[in-house]
């Protein structure tokens, strides 16, 4: 889909979801009192907390505790930025003189706040976006301990676990729509930019990602940024709604507050994000006034503290076990608005300019005192494709995974096209030029496919949208599966999501291309299938190949040379024909006692060995 396409179809999404808010706005000012508008301008104020935080954790995967420190922290900021000077000397006395004397409007105030928030965000998600998983989810969990101390402990500034008194109320219904408005535009497109998909498809499974040419990291530090800056907004527009505020209104209540409506309405969309904050916002306020006790028929409950954090738990709860991405895991209108993917076709020059060559200078690889690899040296010159084989545990994979920048060796060097390649990240391996494939299939299985070989293309230096979804559309062509472009990924059977991880790999333009064993769980057919779409590849392209895999049949037939691993060393490396009759190759594969009985001239292949 071409890019300006592409926006016009996010920002008429985000319409469809601003339209109601509108409308309801309208409602709420002209024929309500003013409890039930103060109810809608908060949940304003929530919704932008949680479309914020969706950007982060729903296109990166990574479940956010810290980000009400952001709004803990713009609530604050921009709390002092506004003081009146005369409640600022009194409640205030030991500020710095630059802040003591300033008075700033809502407008500059918000502005000021965003971006200093923004700038401290950038700061200190850089060393929890590396972590990734689990450990990233902890990290933010520690943000938030360590603001919420640095709020209570910065008393000159924050008067401690005092409340914070005199801040003017300028956030109304108005005010609060005018900021969500825009922010769901700008989530909404985010989602559908080439940042945002390359985000998502590293929540689907980042080793691939990264072997695609996504620099994952980059990527998550622009959208914990992003998202930092909108929770900023919604602590300063929540400042000027309440007037006044301590340091435990954005602490755990809030958090599991904002999980909740983030999780219920699906983390990956900006309509669950909306969806989330209705249902979330109802409820707490259902479960507050029957907290408190409520007259039944003439009985009187009694107070149930804590009714409002259990009822969203098991919220958390009942979602998570009926629908596990939540009520919305796509985009309200995203099926019809989308257009259908374009027809694929064949015919464009796949080729690729020859600039050198692969080379693995002896390559040596320890895991935790164990030698995975010792001096293995191997060189894939242009348009050529070589076969790696060995014995399991032969450190087949290990090799590949130095090659691609998944690991780096212990000693020695990879060169590609000359250039020192030793130490350079996954991602910048594959912008250079190394496409590769999984021995487990690694595909982003909640993405379309054609999602998938579009994203691949995206990270090129030189693909804009537009020639990205065609070349898209052509591999996916090459390959036969030009039918399913639409399908998730995930739905193919096994052998077309063999091809699918090809194809993706291919939307690279790679010299070279790693295959870990592409032929694993085929059948015969599809095995020769594969053999010849590979040597057809080879033909059209000039790509050279470098492939791992148990058909021994495939390998002999497919490969112009062969290199043989034994317990981390190359035992032998030649043509197939002698590579069947080596008896170094034969001893490795069978026996030492079997290889003495074994005819020299009897074949590897004769003998039916298997990797």
């Amino acid at each position: 889909m071409p890019s300006a396409q592409r926006t016009g179809v996010s920002l008429v999404g985000g319409l469809i979801l601003c339209l109601p808010l509108i409308a309801l706005a309208l409602l709420f000012e002209f024929l309500t009192g003013a409890a039930l508008q103060r109810t809608y301008t908060l949940f304003l104020i929530n919704l932008i907390a949680v479309i914020g935080l969706g950007i982060f954790s729903g296109n990166s995967g990574i479940l956010s505790f810290g980000h009400v420190a952001f709004i803990g922290l713009g609530a604050y900021v921009s709390g002092i930025l506004t003081l009146p000077l005369a409640t600022k000397a009194s409640a205030l006395p030991h500020l710095p003189a630059m802040l003591a004397g300033i008075e700033w409007g809502l407008p500059a105030a918000l502005l000021a706040t965003v971006i200093s928030v923004g700038i401290f965000g950038a700061l200190i998600g850089a060393p929890i976006v590396r972590m990734g998983g689990a450990a990233a989810v902890i990290a933010t969990l520690g943000l938030l301990l360590i603001v919420h101390g640095i709020i209570i402990g910065a008393s000159d500034f924050t008067r401690g676990s005092n409340a914070f008194l005199g801040v003017a109320k300028k956030t109304d219904i108005w005010v609060a729509l005018a900021i969500a408005v825009p922010i769901i535009l700008l989530a909404r497109w985010y989602r559908d930019s080439r940042r945002g998909a390359q985000l998502r498809a590293s929540r689907e499974d980042e080793l691939a990602a990264r072997a695609i040419g996504i620099d994952v990291v980059k990527m998550r530090i622009g959208a914990w940024t992003i998202s930092a800056m909108i929770c900023a907004a919604a602590g300063a527009l929540l400042a000027h709604f309440l007037g006044a505020f301590s340091p435990s209104k954005f602490y755990f209540d809030d958090t599991l507050t904002l999980l909740t409506m983030l999780i219920v309405g699906g983390m990956t969309t900006v309509s669950g994000a909306l969806c989330g904050a209705v249902l979330v916002t109802l409820t707490v306020e259902i479960l507050r006034r029957v907290e408190g006790g409520v007259d039944l028929f003439g009985w009187q409950t009694p107070e149930m503290f804590g009714m409002t954090q259990a009822g969203l738990c098991l919220m958390i709860l009942l979602v998570m076990y009926r629908r596990p991405a939540g009520l919305f895991a796509r985009e309200i209108g995203e099926r019809w608005l989308r257009p259908a993917p374009a027809v694929p076709h064949a015919g464009s020059d796949l080729s690729v300019a020859a600039a050198g060559e692969l080379t693995i200078e002896a390559a040596t690889k320890d895991f935790s005192g164990l030698r995975a690899l010792e001096n293995v040296s191997v060189t894939v010159r242009p348009g050529e494709i070589v076969g790696l084989i060995g014995p399991n545990g032969s450190g087949k994979t290990t090799l590949l995974n130095l090659v691609s920048g998944v690991l780096s060796p212990n000693a020695g060097r990879i060169l590609i096209d000359g250039a020192d390649a030793t130490r350079w990240p996954a991602h910048k391996v594959a912008q250079a030029g190394v496409g590769r494939t999984f021995q487990n299939i690694r595909l982003f299985g909640h993405l379309s496919v054609l999602e998938n070989v579009e994203i691949a293309a995206t990270t090129r230096a030189d693909g804009s949208a537009e020639s990205a979804r065609a070349l898209a559309c052509q591999l996916l062509a090459e390959f036969g599966l030009e039918g399913s472009a639409g399908r998730l990924a995930g739905e193919l059977d096994y052998g077309a999501q063999r091809r699918l991880e090809i194809a993706r790999a291919l939307a690279l333009r790679p010299r070279y291309l790693l295959l870990d064993e592409p032929a694993a769980g085929m059948n015969p057919t599809e095995s020769n299938q594969l053999l010849a779409e590979l040597a057809e590849l080879r033909r059209r392209t000039g790509i050279a190949l470098l492939v791992i895999d148990h058909d021994m049949s495939l390998i002999m037939r497919l490969c112009d040379r062969i290199v043989v691993l034994n317990r981390g060393q190359v035992i032998a490396q030649g043509k197939p024909a002698e590579i069947q009759r080596d008896p170094a190759v034969i001893e490795a594969y069978i026996g030492r006692k079997r290889a003495a009985r074994v005819p020299t001239a009897t074949s590897l292949q004769m003998q039916g060995a298997t990797p």
